[in-house]
């Protein structure tokens, strides 16, 4: 079967695969060369028509569901679970073109590949387009992917208000509304996901490496801690009379890094990222101060440490709260050996690698096997206007994609069906 696959990943089309990419960018473009496309805004329920007529062309059944995913299937031979790809399309408001954006248009890519290399696979292949994964219009993010692992969660989101006023609710009527002709989703079965992405970071371009195969998603915690002092005039307060915030602020973030930093842990991530002073004028001792960490690492131990030391700092005069617990993610082996099969087979140099963001594979991973490809990020940049990922890169990940789909289409062991 992989010389079947091996067909299909040589048809992929990189000189389609950039111009979409650039077709795309055209929606919410701006003067900067970046993307403003909110979720379900007007602009990207615009990009949504663009991308329902492409994957009409190529063949596709187009569906919807009630949290505004949506769905290109191209059938197999079988009336059975579908081997899913894709991503989101939304954006950060300054953002760059390539952030969900390649998973996406990748993904049909790979339909078109199997369309040029005449091949009809066991399973359906799929392409989504997750809702609101960015969080930027609406909070939290991935409320799309998240909703379709458990339609529970959409009635928590739906009362939630974006930043321009719009409720969720009403996007969602919007969404439904232009798009009423397409069926609903019959079912949320599937086989598997494979998400392919851009990494955020570093490391590939560091390694001169095109492709990366992706273990899982590093676990998360968010705190807030809160030191309270008491506001005295800068000049002729004795530093042994003073109960100064920030010096009590900084002994905690100290204790924290002595306790949880440490140099040699690659996986780490610490980071001390909002800090709010009051009365914050330059010759008054601070009465309070606010500070946020950000933890993450892929050990539920080092987790429950971090846990356990951020309770004991409760105290009189520190308050900490917990903002955000998300737990570890491994992506499937199954799915992996796969990826990592394609990526032999096409002789294309890769690595393995953890993720440190939040992905919608990381609700998928609850519904079905599940795994991601990431590409190089130019200087680890994304979010921004500046992100870039080279043609060469793009191509390898689609091609990788498009081998690794076909054989998954026709492997039924492992798989749901």
């Amino acid at each position: 079967m992989m010389e079947t696959s091996l067909r299909v990943a040589r048809q992929v089309d990189e000189a389609w695969l950039n111009q979409l990419l650039a077709q795309l960018a055209e929606f919410g473009k701006l003067a900067n060369g970046g993307v403003d496309r909110q979720a379900l805004s007007e602009v990207e329920l615009d990009a949504r028509a663009w991308i329902i007529d492409l994957a009409c062309e190529l063949g596709c059944e187009v569906y919807r569901d009630a949290a505004a995913n949506l769905f290109f299937r191209r059938p197999g031979r079988l009336a059975v679970s579908p081997v899913v790809t894709g991503s989101h399309i939304d954006t950060q408001p300054s953002g760059g073109n390539y952030d969900g954006c390649y998973g996406v248009i990748a993904g049909l890519v790979c339909l078109k590949a199997l369309n040029d290399a005449q091949v009809i696979t066991g399973r359906p292949i799929e392409v989504v387009i997750w809702t609101n994964e960015e969080g930027s219009r609406f909070a939290p993010g991935a409320m799309g992917s998240s909703a379709f692992v458990d339609p529970a969660r959409l009635s928590d989101h739906l009362g939630v208000m974006g930043v321009d006023g719009v409720s969720f609710r009403d996007a969602l009527a919007q969404h439904q509304t232009r798009f009423a002709s397409l069926p609903l989703r019959p079912d949320r079965e599937m086989a598997c996901f494979v998400e392919l992405h851009i990494e955020q970071g570093p490391v590939l371009e560091n390694r001169n490496l095109p492709l990366a195969i992706v273990k899982g998603i590093q676990g998360v915690r968010w705190y807030q801690v809160t030191c309270h002092g008491v506001s005295a005039h800068a000049g002729t307060t004795p530093m042994t009379l003073r109960q100064d915030a920030m010096t009590l602020a900084r002994e905690q973030l100290v204790y924290i890094e002595q306790a949880m930093g440490d140099a040699t842990d690659d996986a780490l991530r610490l980071t001390f990222g909002r800090w709010q002073v009051t009365p914050n004028a330059i010759n008054t001792i601070p009465s309070c101060v606010r500070f946020t960490l950000d933890f993450r690492h892929p050990s539920t131990e080092k987790l429950a440490q971090l846990d356990a030391l951020m309770n004991s700092l409760s105290s009189e005069h520190v308050t900490v709260e917990p903002l955000l617990n998300k737990a570890p993610v491994t992506f499937d082996a199954g799915i992996n050996h796969t990826l990592q099969a394609a990526g032999n087979a096409l002789d294309i140099a890769h690595m393995e690698l953890l993720s440190g963001a939040f992905h919608d594979a990381m609700y998928l991973a609850e519904h079905c096997p599940t795994s991601m490809l990431f590409v190089p990020s130019h200087q680890g940049i994304s979010h921004n206007p500046a992100e870039y990922t080279d043609p060469r890169s793009l191509a390898a990940g689609a091609r990788t994609l498009a081998c690794a789909l076909t054989e998954l289409s026709q492997s039924f062991e492992g798989v749901k069906s």
